[in-house]
């Protein structure tokens, strides 16, 4: 049945098991094939998917292309608690999460076609990122934690790495402590974005920061000597995004900095100041773990203040 002969009166039984039981293994799928924060987010839009289908009365091994465009639709309807509609963003990753799902379906043989093949993405949104910190704001917000105390160094640490490096929050939650040298000045991303490894260098601030919260902080916080990562919670545990963005959110308003900051403020910060300064954009596509150079695009802008300095010195009626 497909969506378009009527919706059902419910979900059978039958249909929700087996619906159970074929998550259940593209989720061993997942899991087995992708990072843990990707494999959770995949196997969510998998289920949100699924369950439309359930209350259709579709099984998803009868799904044509038609129940998947339905299904598109529906997700550009939908709103968030606010009546906002969902980003694109959003809207592109419940779409992925289904062309992943009959893929996987397709190559297991459940499904003789993949119905899934013919829907396209929504069309990205061009926004130029907004918050970008300038030089001044982004080094008063780094220098404002000042404190010699574990959490402190710790979060001088955090901040300096951020900006310094670009990397994303979660690559910086699962740092461990061998993946820093701080003597060469490189830090190992491990199973980063994409699943993929790489090295990042370190400025000079942020090593020494490193080294200093080694030496003097971290193990003078409760279970460091239990636990491998190297940025520790208050009690020993990991530190999660929320934690960071309070590091960073705490940091920009004791420094006054009255743009709404978080930790991919700094990746886009630190991006656009380098390319600002005269970086190579594909060096800092390498930087900040793209595949490709259009993701290292939207990272970075160019101010209107460079374009009226352009204009000025280059324009016939411009000087």
């Amino acid at each position: 049945m497909s969506a378009g002969a009527g919706a059902a009166s419910g979900p059978s039984q039958h249909l929700v098991r087996r619906s159970e039981r074929l998550l259940g293994l593209f989720e061993d799928h997942l899991f087995a094939s992708y990072a843990e924060k990707t494999a959770r987010d995949v196997r969510r839009g998998a289920g949100l998917f699924l369950a439309w289908l359930e209350e259709r009365g579709i099984a998803v091994v009868e799904a044509r292309g038609a129940d998947v465009e339905a299904y598109q639709s529906h997700v550009c309807t939908l709103r968030q608690k606010d009546e906002t509609p969902y980003s694109i963003g959003e809207q592109t990753h419940r779409i992925a999460a289904v062309k992943k799902l009959f893929r996987f379906l397709y190559q297991r043989g459940y499904v003789l076609s993949d119905p899934s093949g013919a829907v396209r993405y929504p069309r990205p949104e061009k926004r130029l990122p907004q918050g970008v910190l300038t030089r001044n704001e982004a080094r008063r917000l780094v220098e404002a934690v000042t404190k010699k105390t574990p959490l402190g160094l710790r979060d001088r640490a955090i901040l300096e790495v951020f900006y310094g490096s670009g990397i994303r929050e979660s690559e910086l939650a699962g740092l461990r402590c061998d993946d820093v040298d701080v003597e060469e000045r490189i830090l190992r991303v491990v199973q980063g974005k994409g699943s993929k490894d790489r090295n990042v260098p370190l400025t000079r601030a942020a090593a020494q920061a490193i080294e200093a919260y080694l030496v003097e902080g971290r193990t003078r916080i409760r279970g460091a000597t239990k636990s491998r990562r190297l940025f520790l919670a208050l009690r020993g545990g990991r530190m999660y995004p929320s934690l960071l963005n309070d590091v960073v959110q705490d940091a920009a308003r004791a420094a006054g900095v009255e743009k709404h900051v978080t930790c991919h403020t700094l990746r886009h910060t630190m991006a656009t100041h380098l390319l600002k300064g005269g970086a190579d954009i594909r060096h800092i596509q390498v930087l900040l773990g793209h595949a490709c150079l259009s993701s290292t695009e939207r990272y970075t802008h160019i101010e209107i203040s460079d374009l009226s300095q352009v204009l000025r010195r280059a324009h016939p009626r411009g000087r």
